[in-house]
């Protein structure tokens, strides 16, 4: 029943293609209808993540859906710098990386029970993602005095940006090297699901929709903002977050459901890592195609949270073991998180 109840959702995609554009219903409607809209299409995503997976291993499977749902919080990012929001981009990205590493692994874990971890694998994104961080510092610092859009800290995001794509690059391919290998050397899974080109076609498809329906939220977020009352910097780094990063969130919920826990926090964590080594840079280096070019000038408080969390995590995951109060304290943790960002307010 609750398939079937999913499936026919998906018609609530283009119904809100459809509400904006040619009956151009209120902002407020349209963020409610969007935001809603971007639930069957994470569950779709994480549904043919979780077949793909068996073609391809937990790994690979987790880079796939982290790929897959990244590409809506890439398109978030874009408009936004084109509608000259650039708080609104970075407290996304920061937003993006606390809830992934925090909320989806935390609920992946009480969710999906206490089970082995590939703690290789999981040390080593959660390194890059403090790699990313301490890189995040160039620009970040100067710009905590004086104007933070100031095009010298554009200029000098550009270095920053190259060399973290090239990191990703490396650490990626070494990766999906290694998942490879594993998933050959281990027991082959009889495929019982979709044939692996059927599952990449259904991700295409539903990474296309959620990216349309996620300009359609974007659009209407200011209006959202003002009519809830609440901080452009919270709305970015809370809502536009988790709802932007609703496939990841939902296909690692979904997944952890089924048993398969190594797969759901390969979803969370790689999700964080792609966020802070390939959304961030391309953004960064795109924007000066859209112009005004974005620097990566984060506030000390979201430098702060971003490292705190992969420190955190990573003290978690050392033990290659995820257990249900560690999970709850990460819950707690991004809680705490989020207050602490309904206090700041914006910048």
């Amino acid at each position: 029943m609750a398939r079937r109840v999913l499936w026919a959702s998906l018609a609530l995609a283009p119904l809100a293609a459809v509400l904006r554009f040619a009956f151009h219903v209120g902002d407020v409607a349209l963020f409610a209808v969007s935001a809603i809209a971007l639930v069957p299409l994470a569950w779709l995503i994480g549904e043919a993540t979780e077949h793909a997976a068996e073609h391809t291993g937990p790994g690979v499977g987790g880079f796939l859906n982290a790929s897959f749902g990244n590409a809506p919080e890439l398109i978030i990012a874009l408009v936004a710098v084109s509608d000259g929001l650039p708080n609104v981009v970075r407290g996304s990205i920061t937003g993006s990386i606390v809830s992934n590493i925090l909320l989806v692994l935390g609920f992946a874990i009480l969710l999906g029970g206490e089970g082995r971890l590939d703690r290789i694998s999981l040390l080593v994104q959660l390194g890059i993602v403090l790699v990313a961080v301490c890189l995040f510092l160039v620009p970040s610092i100067p710009s905590w005095h004086g104007d933070p859009e100031r095009h010298s800290l554009a200029l000098l995001t550009l270095p920053v940006a190259i060399v973290l794509l090239a990191v990703y690059a490396a650490v990626t391919f070494r990766g999906l090297r290694r998942h490879r290998r594993l998933h050959a050397e281990g027991e082959a899974e009889e495929s019982s699901g979709w044939r692996l080109s059927t599952a990449l076609l259904a991700l295409g498809l539903a990474t296309g929709a959620t990216a349309v329906v996620s300009e359609i939220l974007v659009h209407s977020l200011e209006a959202f903002a003002r009519a809830a009352h609440l901080s452009q910097f919270f709305i970015s780094a809370v809502i536009v977050a988790i709802v932007g990063n609703a496939a990841e969130h939902g296909g690692a919920v979904v997944i952890a459901r089924r048993g398969k826990i190594r797969l759901a926090t390969e979803i969370a964590v790689s999700s964080s890592a792609q966020v802070a080594l390939l959304v961030a840079p391309l953004v960064a280096l795109l924007s000066w195609a859209i112009e005004p070019a974005l620097p990566l000038s984060f506030r000390p408080v979201e430098v702060a949270t971003m490292g705190g969390a992969a420190l955190f995590v990573a003290a978690v995951v050392w033990d290659a073991r995820g257990t249900r109060r560690e999970a709850l304290a990460m819950l707690g943790l991004y809680v705490g998180v989020v207050i602490l960002y309904g206090v700041l307010g914006d910048r």
